[in-house]
Protein backbone atom coordinates (compact mmCIF):
# COMPACT_ATOMS: atom_id res chain seq x y z
CA UNK A 1 0.00 0.00 0.00
CA UNK A 2 1.39 3.39 -0.97
CA UNK A 3 1.71 6.31 1.42
CA UNK A 4 -1.30 8.09 -0.13
CA UNK A 5 -3.49 4.99 0.14
CA UNK A 6 -2.37 4.46 3.73
CA UNK A 7 -3.20 8.03 4.66
CA UNK A 8 -6.73 7.51 3.28
CA UNK A 9 -7.22 4.31 5.27
CA UNK A 10 -9.09 5.62 8.34
CA UNK A 11 -11.38 2.73 9.24
CA UNK A 12 -14.81 3.14 10.80
CA UNK A 13 -15.00 1.29 14.13
CA UNK A 14 -18.32 0.48 15.85
CA UNK A 15 -17.88 0.41 19.63
CA UNK A 16 -20.14 -0.09 22.62
CA UNK A 17 -20.64 3.23 24.40
CA UNK A 18 -19.41 1.90 27.75
CA UNK A 19 -15.82 1.81 26.47
CA UNK A 20 -15.79 5.40 25.16
CA UNK A 21 -13.32 6.96 27.59
CA UNK A 22 -10.98 3.97 27.64
CA UNK A 23 -11.08 3.52 23.87
CA UNK A 24 -10.57 7.23 23.15
CA UNK A 25 -7.37 7.00 25.20
CA UNK A 26 -6.24 3.81 23.45
CA UNK A 27 -6.97 5.27 20.01
CA UNK A 28 -4.94 8.37 20.86
CA UNK A 29 -2.01 6.17 21.91
CA UNK A 30 -2.39 4.05 18.76
CA UNK A 31 -2.07 7.17 16.58
CA UNK A 32 0.90 8.37 18.62
CA UNK A 33 2.66 5.02 18.33
CA UNK A 34 1.85 4.15 14.70
CA UNK A 35 0.80 7.35 12.91
CA UNK A 36 -2.41 5.57 11.88
CA UNK A 37 -5.90 6.85 12.73
CA UNK A 38 -9.31 5.28 13.32
CA UNK A 39 -12.80 6.79 13.32
CA UNK A 40 -14.93 5.49 16.18
CA UNK A 41 -18.73 5.55 16.45
CA UNK A 42 -20.25 4.76 19.87
CA UNK A 43 -23.68 3.25 20.46
CA UNK A 44 -25.54 0.16 21.67
CA UNK A 45 -24.25 -3.24 20.66
CA UNK A 46 -27.62 -4.52 19.41
CA UNK A 47 -28.11 -1.54 17.13
CA UNK A 48 -24.63 -1.94 15.64
CA UNK A 49 -25.31 -5.59 14.79
CA UNK A 50 -28.39 -4.55 12.81
CA UNK A 51 -26.47 -1.77 11.04
CA UNK A 52 -23.56 -4.02 10.07
CA UNK A 53 -25.92 -6.73 8.81
CA UNK A 54 -27.53 -4.08 6.61
CA UNK A 55 -24.21 -3.09 5.07
CA UNK A 56 -22.89 -0.29 7.32
CA UNK A 57 -19.20 0.27 6.44
CA UNK A 58 -17.73 -0.65 9.83
CA UNK A 59 -14.44 -2.55 9.63
CA UNK A 60 -14.46 -3.62 13.26
CA UNK A 61 -17.06 -4.11 16.01
CA UNK A 62 -16.34 -3.91 19.75
CA UNK A 63 -19.33 -5.26 21.64
CA UNK A 64 -20.36 -4.88 25.28
CA UNK A 65 -21.51 -8.51 25.26
CA UNK A 66 -20.06 -11.31 23.18
CA UNK A 67 -23.54 -12.57 22.31
CA UNK A 68 -23.74 -9.77 19.73
CA UNK A 69 -20.42 -10.58 18.08
CA UNK A 70 -21.53 -14.22 17.88
CA UNK A 71 -24.73 -13.10 16.10
CA UNK A 72 -22.64 -11.15 13.62
CA UNK A 73 -20.27 -14.06 13.05
CA UNK A 74 -23.20 -16.38 12.36
CA UNK A 75 -24.47 -13.93 9.75
CA UNK A 76 -21.19 -14.27 7.84
CA UNK A 77 -20.20 -10.61 8.23
CA UNK A 78 -16.98 -11.22 10.19
CA UNK A 79 -13.62 -12.83 9.48
CA UNK A 80 -13.89 -15.08 12.57
CA UNK A 81 -15.44 -15.08 16.05
CA UNK A 82 -13.03 -12.46 17.38
CA UNK A 83 -11.39 -12.18 20.80
CA UNK A 84 -12.42 -11.13 24.28
CA UNK A 85 -10.85 -7.79 25.19
CA UNK A 86 -12.40 -6.88 28.57
CA UNK A 87 -14.87 -7.87 31.27
CA UNK A 88 -17.37 -5.15 32.17
CA UNK A 89 -18.68 -4.09 35.58
CA UNK A 90 -21.80 -2.30 36.75
CA UNK A 91 -21.96 0.64 39.15
CA UNK A 92 -24.71 2.61 40.83
CA UNK A 93 -24.28 6.35 40.34
CA UNK A 94 -26.13 9.44 41.53
CA UNK A 95 -25.83 13.22 41.29
CA UNK A 96 -24.03 14.79 44.23
CA UNK A 97 -27.22 16.45 45.47
CA UNK A 98 -29.40 13.33 45.12
CA UNK A 99 -31.34 11.95 48.10
CA UNK A 100 -30.23 8.49 46.94
CA UNK A 101 -27.58 6.98 49.21
CA UNK A 102 -25.42 4.62 47.17
CA UNK A 103 -24.00 1.36 48.47
CA UNK A 104 -23.04 -2.02 46.97
CA UNK A 105 -26.10 -3.81 48.43
CA UNK A 106 -28.48 -1.13 47.02
CA UNK A 107 -30.02 -0.60 50.46
CA UNK A 108 -30.18 3.14 49.76
CA UNK A 109 -32.17 2.51 46.60
CA UNK A 110 -34.47 0.15 48.49
CA UNK A 111 -35.08 2.76 51.23
CA UNK A 112 -35.80 5.56 48.76
CA UNK A 113 -38.28 3.33 46.94
CA UNK A 114 -40.02 2.29 50.15
CA UNK A 115 -40.32 5.89 51.33
CA UNK A 116 -41.97 6.91 48.06
CA UNK A 117 -39.25 9.49 47.36
CA UNK A 118 -37.79 7.82 44.29
CA UNK A 119 -39.16 9.44 41.14
CA UNK A 120 -36.80 8.60 38.27
CA UNK A 121 -33.97 6.07 37.94
CA UNK A 122 -31.88 5.42 34.83
CA UNK A 123 -30.63 2.27 33.13
CA UNK A 124 -29.74 1.53 29.52
CA UNK A 125 -32.53 0.02 27.44
CA UNK A 126 -32.37 -3.71 28.25
CA UNK A 127 -33.81 -4.66 24.87
CA UNK A 128 -30.62 -3.84 22.96
CA UNK A 129 -27.98 -2.57 25.43
CA UNK A 130 -26.09 -5.28 27.36
CA UNK A 131 -25.49 -3.06 30.39
CA UNK A 132 -29.24 -2.43 30.61
CA UNK A 133 -29.86 -6.15 30.29
CA UNK A 134 -27.47 -6.90 33.17
CA UNK A 135 -28.91 -4.03 35.27
CA UNK A 136 -32.37 -5.59 34.89
CA UNK A 137 -30.99 -9.01 35.81
CA UNK A 138 -29.27 -7.60 38.92
CA UNK A 139 -32.42 -5.76 40.04
CA UNK A 140 -34.49 -8.92 39.57
CA UNK A 141 -31.97 -10.94 41.55
CA UNK A 142 -32.28 -8.62 44.56
CA UNK A 143 -36.06 -8.35 44.28
CA UNK A 144 -36.28 -4.67 43.24
CA UNK A 145 -37.24 -4.89 39.57
CA UNK A 146 -41.05 -4.87 39.85
CA UNK A 147 -41.24 -1.96 42.27
CA UNK A 148 -38.55 0.01 40.42
CA UNK A 149 -39.80 -0.53 36.86
CA UNK A 150 -42.46 2.25 36.90
CA UNK A 151 -39.73 4.77 37.80
CA UNK A 152 -37.24 3.75 35.11
CA UNK A 153 -35.90 6.09 32.45
CA UNK A 154 -34.16 4.21 29.63
CA UNK A 155 -31.07 5.46 27.87
CA UNK A 156 -30.68 4.44 24.23
CA UNK A 157 -27.27 3.12 25.32
CA UNK A 158 -25.37 3.02 28.60
CA UNK A 159 -23.60 6.30 27.89
CA UNK A 160 -26.94 8.10 27.64
CA UNK A 161 -28.13 6.29 30.78
CA UNK A 162 -24.99 7.55 32.57
CA UNK A 163 -25.81 11.12 31.51
CA UNK A 164 -29.32 10.69 32.91
CA UNK A 165 -27.94 9.17 36.13
CA UNK A 166 -25.63 12.04 37.09
CA UNK A 167 -27.02 15.12 35.30
CA UNK A 168 -29.90 15.67 37.75
CA UNK A 169 -32.64 14.54 35.35
CA UNK A 170 -32.94 11.41 37.53
CA UNK A 171 -31.99 10.60 41.11
CA UNK A 172 -29.47 8.02 39.99
CA UNK A 173 -28.98 4.95 37.86
CA UNK A 174 -27.13 1.71 37.22
CA UNK A 175 -24.46 2.30 34.59
CA UNK A 176 -21.08 1.01 33.44
CA UNK A 177 -18.32 1.32 36.04
CA UNK A 178 -15.98 2.40 33.20
CA UNK A 179 -18.13 5.50 32.62
CA UNK A 180 -18.65 6.27 36.32
CA UNK A 181 -14.86 6.31 36.82
CA UNK A 182 -14.30 8.89 34.08
CA UNK A 183 -13.48 12.41 35.35
CA UNK A 184 -16.29 13.88 33.23
CA UNK A 185 -18.82 11.91 35.30
CA UNK A 186 -17.10 12.23 38.66
CA UNK A 187 -17.41 16.02 38.42
CA UNK A 188 -21.21 15.64 38.45
CA UNK A 189 -21.85 12.60 40.62
CA UNK A 190 -20.52 9.78 42.73
CA UNK A 191 -20.62 6.03 42.28
CA UNK A 192 -20.20 2.61 43.85
CA UNK A 193 -19.14 -0.54 41.99
CA UNK A 194 -21.72 -3.34 42.26
CA UNK A 195 -20.97 -7.02 42.98
CA UNK A 196 -20.26 -8.90 39.75
CA UNK A 197 -21.85 -12.07 41.13
CA UNK A 198 -25.31 -10.46 41.01
CA UNK A 199 -25.49 -10.78 37.21
CA UNK A 200 -24.11 -12.83 34.33
CA UNK A 201 -20.61 -11.76 33.24
CA UNK A 202 -20.22 -8.96 30.71
CA UNK A 203 -17.67 -10.60 28.43
CA UNK A 204 -16.78 -7.92 25.90
CA UNK A 205 -15.64 -9.24 22.54
CA UNK A 206 -14.32 -7.54 19.42
CA UNK A 207 -14.31 -8.79 15.87
CA UNK A 208 -13.09 -7.68 12.45
CA UNK A 209 -15.69 -7.52 9.70
CA UNK A 210 -14.98 -8.72 6.19
CA UNK A 211 -14.53 -5.05 5.21
CA UNK A 212 -11.43 -4.75 7.46
CA UNK A 213 -8.35 -3.16 5.90
CA UNK A 214 -4.75 -2.81 7.02
CA UNK A 215 -5.30 -0.09 9.64
CA UNK A 216 -8.31 -1.83 11.20
CA UNK A 217 -6.25 -5.01 11.52
CA UNK A 218 -3.38 -3.06 13.09
CA UNK A 219 -5.76 -1.44 15.61
CA UNK A 220 -7.27 -4.84 16.42
CA UNK A 221 -3.78 -6.15 17.20
CA UNK A 222 -2.92 -3.01 19.21
CA UNK A 223 -5.99 -3.55 21.43
CA UNK A 224 -4.47 -6.85 22.53
CA UNK A 225 -1.17 -5.32 23.66
CA UNK A 226 -0.19 -4.78 27.27
CA UNK A 227 -0.44 -0.99 26.78
CA UNK A 228 -4.10 -1.20 25.75
CA UNK A 229 -4.95 -3.80 28.39
CA UNK A 230 -3.52 -1.52 31.08
CA UNK A 231 -5.80 1.30 29.93
CA UNK A 232 -8.84 -0.97 30.22
CA UNK A 233 -7.79 -1.83 33.78
CA UNK A 234 -7.48 1.87 34.66
CA UNK A 235 -11.09 2.38 33.58
CA UNK A 236 -12.42 -0.35 35.85
CA UNK A 237 -12.55 -3.28 33.45
CA UNK A 238 -11.50 -6.77 34.32
CA UNK A 239 -9.37 -8.68 31.83
CA UNK A 240 -10.13 -12.15 30.54
CA UNK A 241 -7.58 -14.62 31.83
CA UNK A 242 -5.19 -16.16 29.33
CA UNK A 243 -7.35 -19.28 28.89
CA UNK A 244 -10.42 -17.26 27.86
CA UNK A 245 -8.82 -14.29 26.11
CA UNK A 246 -9.30 -15.73 22.65
CA UNK A 247 -11.80 -18.48 23.46
CA UNK A 248 -15.23 -18.25 21.90
CA UNK A 249 -18.23 -18.35 24.19
CA UNK A 250 -21.18 -20.72 23.86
Amino acid sequence: MGAQAASNDVPAIAAASNIKFALDEIAKNFTRDTGQKVRISYGSSGNFVAQIKHGAPFQMFMSADERYTHQLALSGATVDEGVLYAVGRLAIAAPKNSPLAIDPELNGLKSLLQSGQLKRFAIANPDHAPYGERARELLKNIGLWESLEPHLIYGENVSQAAQFAVSGSTQGGIIALSLAIAPQFQQMGHYQALPAELHAPLYQRMVLTKKAGVTAKAFYAYLQTETARQTFIEFGFGLPDSSTFTKSGD
